[in-house]
């Protein structure tokens, strides 16, 4: 395989690997999707995946500057699980009460598209992430420091990302029409994702797996998959 097309297709398969799994970010466009429609939850995905690649590109020339954020991170971490546990809260309300059909926090007058960044830039777990990801390709030759492999290595993840969006917003409408006129069910798996979301983000705070200590053990990010690449 051509040198760039690698480095595209790593981007594109760790991105869609990364972003399949259950995360704030993906339920919360599942349930844009839900109560406001495809266009404002296809907007948050464009504003998340904006951040996301931003924050990649600048891992990418500033490694060493990023490693050293750690406060910066640790106060990130703690932002992102109060905000999670917000939109638990407001699911399960919305459950409750069957005059309330959408979460308030995700279905207010802010545009999806700034309400992607927003959420995006304070979630701070794709920065070890991708740092990791970013350190096995380059050890492995296969990502190197030139522009023309950072563009496609971003695309790549562009690509990957956005799919695993589709996935959640489309999926999303597809539960909402099997159930009908019955919202509040949905609000109830949803607030429970989001509960779900919010204690496994709180286990890895209390026992420090959170992204301080996967940017200090960038291995045990990459672990697994990194035994594939070649």
């Amino acid at each position: 395989m051509h040198q760039l097309a690698k480095v595209l297709f790593f981007g594109f398969l760790i991105s869609l690997l990364g972003s399949l799994p259950m995360g704030t970010l993906n339920v919360a466009a599942m349930q844009i999707s839900v109560s406001n429609g495809i266009k404002p939850a296809i907007l948050f995905a464009c504003g998340a995946l904006i951040v996301e690649m931003g924050y990649v590109r600048l891992g990418l020339v500033a490694m060493s500057l990023m490693r050293k954020q750690e406060k910066v991170l640790k106060f990130l971490e703690w932002i992102t699980l109060g905000i999670v546990t917000i939109l638990a809260v407001l699911s399960f309300n919305a459950a409750l009460h069957t005059s309330i059909r959408e979460n308030l926090l995700l279905s207010n007058t802010l545009n999806g598209f700034w309400l992607g960044i927003a959420m995006c830039a304070v979630s701070p777990m794709q920065i070890p992430f991708w740092l990791g990801w970013s350190t096995v390709l380059f050890s492995k030759k296969i990502l190197l420091p030139k522009n023309s492999f950072y563009n496609l290595y971003i695309l790549g993840i562009g690509i990957g990302a956005a799919i695993a969006y589709a996935v959640f917003i489309f999926g999303g409408q597809l539960i909402a029409t099997s159930l009908g006129s019955n919202l509040s069910i949905l609000n109830w798996i949803i607030g429970g994702l989001f509960t779900l979301t919010a204690l496994f983000q709180l286990w890895k705070i209390i026992y420090k797996k959170d992204a301080v200590h996967q940017m200090e053990h960038p291995e045990e990010v990459t672990h697994g998959l990194e035994k594939n690449i070649h």
